[in-house]
């Protein structure tokens, strides 16, 4: 799928979002979990959050789909049936490391597999600690497909996670709320807490980072989640707004978790004028409106603490870092080279097209601000749905606009982006 966009002359009017899509993985996973009916509204509509749901189905979860809203029928503690088949996680890393900890504490074999993008993406950094824990995890050289096999020697453990990983942390605690005893979780760089919210797990500070502490007491009951709108899908909108001269945009309804606003922070940083107003929130979640109004920007360097909660965001943060004054760098953002693409790459090989000079690092890139390109050119999403979306607002931009092939994994996480565009745009 090709598609030409043409640049636009002003961003205005209200946005509202589907599901955090974090947010909506856990909330089915936790609802499945539970003994009971559990309701969730606002679900995340994209194609991966629709990977988690395909799986839990396959483990004997039934869901209904009331459109507006799902009832999700939970299984209760290690109630999950053994599929028939290999369990599919799309191109959804979070569903397979947040599946894994689940199915390792299981009582019955399973395996979870997910499409080429994904079985590029490591797993051993998922595995290593639920082997700590006394799983029997068979894997391909650290790579889907992952097998896991029933385990009679599980037990809690003491872990310090060697990166900043949501995924990981959780996949831990998921297998750790099967346990009497307490397993704790010491994070010395901050990541997304949702889990810890959703669940209302003990979360201690210490003087080099946070300790968790989870056992079986925090296993999830039947209740209702009402899901914040998601706020990395809300990025894209941001930025485009920021760069087009006489634009005001409000958001409604958005997740405002302190570990999801670091792009904002960053943003503001750089000049933006952006304005957030917190109501009192949802499902353990701080939610309200942001208000963005066109605004001349400046690179500024990343603070590294942020990096890691700011990692999906950095896409269109580069977006602004192109029209931005000043030189922009990013460095320490090795993660990037192991998302649904190389980000680094897919972002240096189309800046580059636009004739702008990149230095390229292992973990990062540096190129000139306030860049005037013309357009008129063909950019490559490689299959990455952020890529895809930086690109569109990148073509949108332009004054001769672009056109973008591979649009189609816009559906992973935002399937009303178009529509949405279209909304706001003139």
């Amino acid at each position: 799928m090709t598609e030409k966009f043409n640049k636009v002359l002003q961003v205005s009017g209200e946005l509202t979002f589907d599901g955090d899509k974090s947010v909506s993985h856990r909330a089915l996973i936790f609802s499945a979990m539970a003994e009971g009916d559990s309701i969730i509204r606002n679900i995340n509509r994209g194609l991966d959050v629709n990977s988690t749901m395909n799986c839990l189905r396959e483990l004997g979860v039934r869901i209904e789909d009331k459109n507006d809203f799902l009832i999700v029928h939970g299984k209760g503690l290690k109630g999950f049936e053994r599929p028939e088949r290999m369990l599919d996680a799309g191109n959804s890393g979070t569903t397979a490391r947040l599946l894994s900890g689940l199915l390792s504490v299981q009582n019955f074999k399973s395996e979870i597999t997910g499409d080429e993008s994904l079985c590029r993406r490591p797993m051993k950094r998922v595995c290593d600690p639920l082997r700590e824990m006394g799983a029997n995890i068979k894997s391909n050289d650290g790579f889907l497909p992952l097998t896991f096999f029933p385990s009679n020697e599980l037990s809690a453990i003491r872990y310090q996670l060697t990166i900043p990983s949501a995924q990981v942390k959780t996949a831990i605690i998921l297998a750790a709320l099967h346990l009497d005893e307490d397993t704790t979780i010491k994070e010395t760089a901050g990541s997304r807490n949702h889990t810890e919210n959703m669940l209302g797990l003990p979360v201690n500070p210490s003087p080099d980072g946070n300790i968790i502490l989870i056992n079986s007491s925090f296993y999830p009951s039947p209740r209702e989640y009402d899901i914040p709108g998601d706020i990395s899908s809300a990025s894209f909108f941001i930025v485009l707004c920021l760069l087009v001269p006489d634009s005001h945009l409000v958001l409604k309804s958005v997740l405002l978790n302190s570990q999801r606003l670091a792009f904002i922070k960053h943003l503001q940083n750089m000049g933006a004028d952006i304005t957030m107003l917190k109501d009192d929130g949802t499902s353990g979640e701080l939610t309200g409106s942001i208000e963005v109004k066109y605004s001349q920007l400046r690179n500024v360097p990343f603070v590294n603490e942020m990096i890691p909660s700011l990692i999906d965001e950095l896409p269109i943060l580069t977006i602004a870092g192109l029209f931005a004054e000043g030189d922009f760098c990013l460095t320490n953002a090795n993660e990037l080279r192991v998302k649904e693409s190389d980000r680094i790459e897919s972002m240096v090989a189309n800046i580059r097209l636009m004739g702008i000079n990149v230095d390229v690092y292992e973990d990062g890139y540096k190129f000139p601000g306030n860049n005037t390109p013309t357009g008129g050119l063909l950019f490559d999403s490689y299959g990455d749905h952020r890529i895809a979306m930086s690109l569109i607002i990148l073509a949108l931009l332009l004054k001769d606009g672009a056109k973008i092939n591979n649009l189609s994994a816009v559906k992973i996480s935002n399937p009303n982006f178009f529509d949405q565009l279209k909304k706001i745009t003139r």
